[in-house]
C-alpha cells in the first residue's frame, strides 16, 4: 500500500478524493485543500501533495470545455508571475519541518482562508494589474502543501466577479501553477513510486466527484454549496490541528 496506509486509511482517503473532487467540479476550487486536510488525519499531509498535483492537473484537462471563453488571462498572467516568486519560498520553509509542524501550520492556515471566506469581505470594484501579482505570491507559498488555490478564491470572492468569470479563470490557473509546481516538488524530494501508486489508486473516483460536481454546478445555486464547503473544510482543519497538538 503506499506510505504504508491501511485498509481503514485507503477507504478514508477514497471518500475524501470523491467529496474533494465534487466540491472542485462544483465550485472550482477546494480539492486539494480538501484531500490535504483529510490526509492530515491519517499520514503525513506532505506525503500527498504531488498526490494533490497530479490529480488537479487531470481534473483540469476534464474541466477545460468548461471554462471556455470567460478565462481572464491577464489575471492569470499576473497570478502565475508572483506564484514564480511564493513557491520556492514556501517549500524551503515547510520541507525544514516535522511532521507534526507541517500538520498544524496546514491546518491553521485552512481555517485562517475557510474565516477570510465566511466572513465576506467585499471590494467595491474589480482589481486588476499588480495586485493579482501580490495574490500570486501568496498563492505560490501556499501552495507549498498543494493548497495554492484557497487565497486566490479568497481573493476573487471579494470582487464583484461574474462566477462563470470566477470559476473559468481559476481552471485555468491551476494546470499552469502545478506545470511549474511538479518540478520544485520533485527536486524538494516529495515525489516518489508512492506517489504514482497513490494517484492511480484514487484518480478514478476523484475523475468521477469532478465530473458530477461539473454537472451539478449548472443547476444549483454556487453561493450555497460553496458556504457548505468551506464548513466542511474548516472542520477536517479542526481535526487536523487537534491531532498535531496531541
Amino acid at each position: 500500500m503506499p506510505y504504508d496506509l491501511g485498509p481503514g486509511a485507503l477507504i478514508w482517503l477514497a471518500v475524501a478524493s470523491l467529496i474533494a473532487g465534487f466540491v472542485r467540479g462544483y465550485s472550482g476550487f477546494g480539492f486539494s485543500a480538501l484531500l490535504i486536510a483529510s490526509a492530515s488525519l491519517v499520514t503525513n499531509p506532505l506525503n500527498f501533495v504531488a498526490v494533490v498535483v497530479i490529480l488537479e492537473m487531470m481534473m483540469s484537462v476534464q474541466a477545460a470545455k468548461l471554462a471556455g471563453p470567460d478565462v481572464d488571462w491577464r489575471r492569470v498572467g499576473w497570478l502565475l508571475g508572483g506564484a514564480a516568486i511564493g513557491l520556492p519560498l514556501g517549500l524551503w520553509i515547510l520541507t525544514g519541518v516535522s511532521d507534526n509542524t507541517a500538520r498544524a501550520v496546514i491546518s491553521g492556515y485552512v481555517l485562517l482562508m475557510c474565516a477570510v471566506l465566511m466572513v465576506g469581505w467585499r471590494l467595491r470594484s474589480e482589481v486588476a494589474g499588480p495586485i493579482n501579482g501580490v495574490a500570486g505570491i501568496v498563492s505560490g507559498l501556499a501552495n507549498a502543501p498543494g493548497m495554492g488555490g484557497l487565497p486566490v478564491a479568497a481573493f476573487f470572492a471579494a470582487q464583484p466577479m461574474r462566477s462563470p468569470v470566477f470559476r473559468a479563470t481559476l481552471i485555468a490557473y491551476f494546470p499552469l501553477l502545478d506545470l511549474y509546481s511538479a518540478p520544485l516538488y520533485w527536486f524538494a524530494g516529495l515525489v516518489s513510486w508512492d506517489t504514482v501508486w497513490a494517484s492511480a489508486l484514487v484518480m478514478p473516483i476523484t475523475l468521477l466527484g469532478n465530473w458530477l460536481g461539473g454537472r451539478h454546478f449548472f443547476g444549483t445555486d454556487p453561493q450555497e454549496f460553496r458556504r457548505f464547503a468551506i464548513i466542511l473544510l474548516a472542520g477536517l482543519a479542526i481535526l487536523g490541528l487537534g491531532k498535531a497538538l496531541i
